[in-house]
């Protein structure tokens, strides 16, 4: 047995890598940042190859730096920024096309198309999720539609889809399997989440043969093992999951009712609701939450489009800071946001609101207003966000939240924190490791392996760093929320599907 489990997470900006010991301690983190693409307004797109040669390095890195080799490895669980759409020749292994990111709208007049024919509960009572140009199912269909000859192509089962773990896996194992695990498959928009299938009459609708789709497996199993070309030697590949549904396990939100908020690129708040899979009424996303064994676990998500993204638009776009961690300092130059409301709806808006029309707005703004309020406006609309999804959410479930656990890199930020705890009314809690989407992975593949004999032992692991609780009276919070929610209304339906400010 391997002393080791392997991590590959795979992110929006990044790539990474983390070799975790049996305690679930991280022995190694590397990471390799990679180029962002907007061709266009509201496009987003990477190269495919850029992604895999990303995580290679990182891998490869992370063995020279700990002077370990392949066979200290148990298994490699991977984990994955969702909904992202890669497209490629089954026996070249070269994309089609720059994958398409989760992102991207560009596909949002498709989605308007569907919604005017009537199929928005249609979509919602098989997939969980709403029609918007957020998921997968759109950004495939925009592919094929677009590269010439690729529907036949498909047809003929010469191209193969994937989320960035279908791609991984294939490039990992040289081209041998072609698969996805339930996490994945139930946020591409095909996949009927109740009969555990890619659904016959969305693929219809969609016009997306099934000949180009991955084989849906656990998020705990031995898959397969990698090419030896790869890595020098054969590793099992045994476990994946979704970014946030990692990060949810990796959280040990293993019981009915827990929950976790990831600050990653976007904020993803997301709710263990068991084996029940409640359909919501207050705009939330029913998902899978993982898959082992023959169980089911089901989750309530919000997603929100724009979170630490903001703050990297004040750094590349804006030029306030020179690095990420300079906001908080710049943000604590003021005493409060004077006034000051962010709405990052830079690419339309995610949970509870829904608006693909909306965009970033900056209110408040005064002839005192500093580059420090502009800061602190962004942390906070993090914060803002997240309690949005926080309330509808508790409307849902009925559940009273006790605490809420978070993980992700904006998490180091104690000001947003404990802005976050004042604004939601609720203790947060950070735990020790903060790594829990890539840990989420690696329990995912120790389970499978029986690295780890069971969850009990896992949920030992799991330990707090710092609870941050609230502070605030009542007043100010909800003055800043009413302010909030006023500025919300103002960034709705800013553009029209071609793109032009609305009038």
């Amino acid at each position: 047995m391997g002393q080791f489990i392997l991590a590959l997470d795979q992110g929006t900006t990044s790539s990474r890598t983390i070799l975790f010991d049996h305690s679930g301690q991280p022995r190694t983190i590397q990471q390799q940042e990679f180029k962002q693409h907007f061709p266009k307004p509201g496009w987003v797109e990477h190269d495919p190859g850029e992604i895999w040669t990303s995580q290679l390095h990182t891998i490869r890195q992370a063995f020279d730096d700990t002077n370990l080799s392949p066979s200290d490895v148990e298994a490699i669980g991977i984990t994955n920024q969702r909904e992202t759409t890669v497209i490629w020749d089954r026996t070249t292994g070269e994309p089609i096309h720059h994958a398409i990111v989760w992102q991207d709208r560009r596909t949002s007049d498709i989605c308007d198309n569907l919604r005017e024919q009537g199929f928005s509960d249609f979509f919602q009572e098989k997939t969980g999720l709403f029609i918007d140009a957020y998921f997968s199912g759109t950004k495939i269909k925009w592919l094929l539609d677009t590269v010439d000859g690729t529907r036949k192509r498909a047809h003929n089962g010469e191209l193969a889809f994937g989320t960035v773990d279908s791609w991984l896996i294939y490039k990992l194992t040289g081209g041998r399997l072609h698969i996805t695990d339930v996490t994945n498959a139930s946020r591409t928009m095909l996949y009927n989440i109740y009969t555990g299938e890619w659904d016959d009459e969305i693929l219809d609708i969609l016009e997306i043969p099934r000949e180009l789709l991955p084989e849906v497996k656990s998020s705990s199993e031995v898959y397969g093992e990698t090419s030896k070309e790869v890595l020098g030697e054969s590793i099992p590949i045994a476990g994946i999951g979704g970014d946030q549904q990692a990060a949810l396990f990796g959280q040990m939100c293993i019981e009915k009712g827990m929950m976790k908020n990831t600050y990653g690129t976007g904020g993803f708040l997301v709710m263990n609701t068991g084996e029940e899979s409640i359909q919501s009424q207050n705009h939330l996303l029913t998902t899978v939450a993982w898959k082992i064994g023959d169980k089911i676990t089901y989750a309530l998500e919000g997603s929100v489009f724009i979170a630490g993204a903001v703050v990297q638009w004040l750094r590349d776009e804006m030029g306030l800071i020179q690095k990420s961690s300079d906001v908080e300092e710049l943000a604590n130059s003021v005493e409060d946001n004077g006034g000051v409301y962010l709405v990052p709806a830079f690419t339309g808006l995610g949970a509870p609101h829904w608006d693909q029309d909306a965009r970033g707005t900056i209110l408040g703004i005064t002839r005192g207003t500093t580059a420090g309020h502009i800061a602190r406006a962004a942390l906070e609309s993090i914060a803002f966000q997240t309690l949005d999804v926080l309330e509808a959410m508790r409307r849902d479930s009925g559940i009273e939240i006790p605490e809420l656990r978070v993980d992700g890199g904006a998490t180091v930020n104690n000001t947003l924190m404990q802005f976050q705890a004042d604004i939601s009314g609720i203790p947060l809690v950070r735990p020790k490791i903060s790594e829990t989407t890539a840990l989420g992975a690696a329990y995912f593949a120790g389970l499978a392996t029986g690295f780890w004999d069971d969850v009990a032992e896992i949920q030992e692991q799991w330990q707090v760093d710092k609870q941050f609780k609230p502070e605030m009276s009542a007043a100010e919070r909800n003055h800043l929320i009413e302010q909030w929610h006023r500025g919300v209304d103002r960034a709705k339906g800013w553009v029209h599907s071609d793109g032009k400010a609305g009038q």
